[in-house]
This record gives structure tokens, C-alpha cells and sequence, in this order.
């Protein structure tokens, strides 16, 4: 169980970013795990990246691409 987000899990997921095109300035990542995560787009095009609480990170941190593709894919505009 992750208790809070560190640097090093957000780099991780900016490898994940990166690799996808998506930009560093339009993430949102907050420091405090929850229970479920989630992953969205918010106000202004940025997009929400909420790591799951209650999960094992690196399980959470596969799933992460089919999240960021499955919303980037469906977001309006």
C-alpha cells in the first residue's frame, strides 16, 4: 500500500507519459494516493492521474497505459 506519491513513482509514470506524447505541463498528479485511482481528464485540458491507494504500484502502473489511452481517446476536442 502506497501511502504517498514520491518523486520517484512520479517519474515512473512521466516514463509512461512521455513514451505516449503527453505532456508534462498538462498532468496532474496529486501526492495522496486513493482508493480506487483514476485517471481523467479535469478543467482546462489537463489530465488527472490519481495513483490507486490500495493497490501494489507496479501492478497499478501496468494498467496505466490502457488507462492514459482509453481517456486520451475519448476526451472531447
Amino acid at each position: 500500500m502506497l501511502k504517498a506519491v514520491t518523486l520517484k513513482e512520479i517519474e515512473r509514470i512521466f516514463a509512461i507519459t512521455d513514451a505516449l506524447g503527453i505532456s508534462r505541463e498538462a498532468l496532474v498528479i496529486p501526492l495522496r494516493p486513493e482508493s480506487p485511482g483514476r485517471v481523467r481528464m479535469i478543467g482546462g485540458g489537463k489530465l488527472e492521474i490519481v495513483v490507486e491507494g490500495a493497490a501494489d504500484f507496479d501492478e497499478w502502473l501496468n494498467e496505466l497505459e490502457r488507462q492514459l489511452r482509453q481517456v486520451t481517446r475519448t476526451a472531447p476536442g
